[in-house]
């Protein structure tokens, strides 16, 4: 019962779906509510079908869930056919796993359906799927080169990175996101069981975020709140849904992804005064205050700091986002999260963050950002030195609709 028993597995989730239940920018200035990030109830599940993916804005970065997984993988589908077969697949596996329900039960006889990691039913957890493609996709295997999104293509190495070969790029990126790390282990788990005939995984990275303490913004593992400068309401859409008619048709609705693995040098960072770090990052360690300002949300007053005597020149968030008419729409919405990987062959941390940014333009907001960043005082303790570029693509829209669908059309 092997290939048929795939089948079965697939198409019997896929019917168990559809009867389940369904349910930031950088460490820059601007403004956000505080009351959306006063409260973190965990949400049983969060809609799986309409025009835009979840795992973007829904949930909002200020409300993500606790626990992510970032899989890279490169797909062994030897056509368009066998492709589109892959991108059904993790269709129905994100379909069931998102709304939760019971796997089918094949018998004593069968390996079962299910790793069982969360029991014999599966919860929604508030687990979000979320696919994107990357620019190795759009080569000569499968008819797609012709309809490659405009801006999507090899992430640059900027002058303070340190690539590492086999933890960049892939063909399909997933994202997953929940609120306890069992239900992320699970879920990727599952995927990566269900498609192993057209796909294998390059490269994965487990993260967490932090809960507000006391209150506001989660911290990264340097002691700063991150995310604190997120765009809101109706302003993250605009900077984050592709609708430019040069765009492929297909691509319209999707995002420009890009994901940075960064080492932090966190023995060498603890040694530095906190004066010294304040100036580096721009904000207060204990508040997340600008400097000379108050309140976490307060922004920071550049028009009457032109010489950087309060907050610096150079300071991370003032380069990151300089907070003027000219360089609002280069801001991003941030999904970040820490990682931790243990110690190195000398006993030094292995830990750093997880950068995930989705954009309109990857050229007009991240690249332009980053290279203001070149060579910023921050760049002495952290290593980006994995990630890429891809292209997060529309929404599912109905139980007959999949993943890349209008792509492979």
């Amino acid at each position: 019962m092997d290939v048929s028993r795939r089948k079965f597995i697939q198409g019997t989730a896929t019917g168990a779906a559809g009867t389940a239940l369904a349910g930031g920018a950088l460490l820059g200035s601007s403004r956000a509510d505080a009351a959306t990030l006063s409260g973190q109830a965990q949400v049983a599940s969060f809609p799986f079908h309409g025009a835009y993916q979840s795992g973007v804005l829904t949930p909002g970065p200020s409300r993500k869930q606790a626990f992510t997984c970032v899989a890279a993988f490169d797909s062994t589908a030897g056509d368009s056919g066998a492709l589109a077969s892959l991108l059904r697949t993790i269709t129905a596996r994100a379909r069931f796993l998102t709304s939760g329900g019971t796997p089918p039960y094949l018998g004593v006889d069968q390996p079962p359906s299910d790793s069982d990691v969360l029991g014999p039913h599966v919860p929604a957890d508030g687990l979000t799927v979320t696919l994107s493609v990357g620019w190795t996709l759009f080569d000569d295997r499968y008819g797609l080169s012709d309809i490659q999104p405009l801006k999507l293509g090899r992430m640059p190495i900027f002058p303070n990175d340190s690539p590492e070969d086999a933890w960049l790029d892939g063909d399909l990126l997933v994202q997953v996101c929940a609120n306890h790390p069992d239900t992320i282990h699970h879920a990727i788990r599952d995927i990566i069981n269900n498609t192993a005939d057209n796909m294998q995984l390059r490269w994965k990275m487990e993260g967490y975020a932090s809960p507000p303490r006391p209150s506001g913004t989660g911290r990264n593992l340097l002691g700063f709140k991150d995310g604190t400068a997120n765009p809101t309401g109706s302003l993250a859409g605009d900077l984050v849904w592709v609708d430019d008619p040069a765009e492929p048709a297909w691509a319209r609705g999707g995002s420009y992804l890009v994901v940075r693995l960064i080492r932090m040098l966190l023995q060498s960072w603890d040694g530095v005064s906190l004066s010294e770090q304040q100036k580096i990052i721009g904000r207060k360690k204990d508040s997340g205050a600008p400097l000379g300002a108050k309140g976490e949300f307060d922004g920071p007053n550049y028009r009457a700091d032109p010489n950087g005597n309060v907050i610096p020149l150079d300071a991370h968030m003032r380069l990151a986002n300089p907070d003027t008419p000219q360089t609002d729409n280069q801001r991003l919405i941030r999904r970040s999260y820490n990682f931790d990987l243990g110690t190195d062959q000398n006993g030094n941390l292995k830990a750093g963050h997880i950068f995930i940014a989705y954009q309109q333009d990857v050229e007009r907001q991240f690249a332009t950002v980053q290279h203001r960043l070149i060579d910023e005082p921050l760049a002495d303790f952290v290593q980006p030195f994995g990630g890429g570029y891809f292209y997060t693509l529309p929404g599912v829209r109905h139980d007959g609709d999949w993943y890349g669908r209008s792509m492979l059309a």
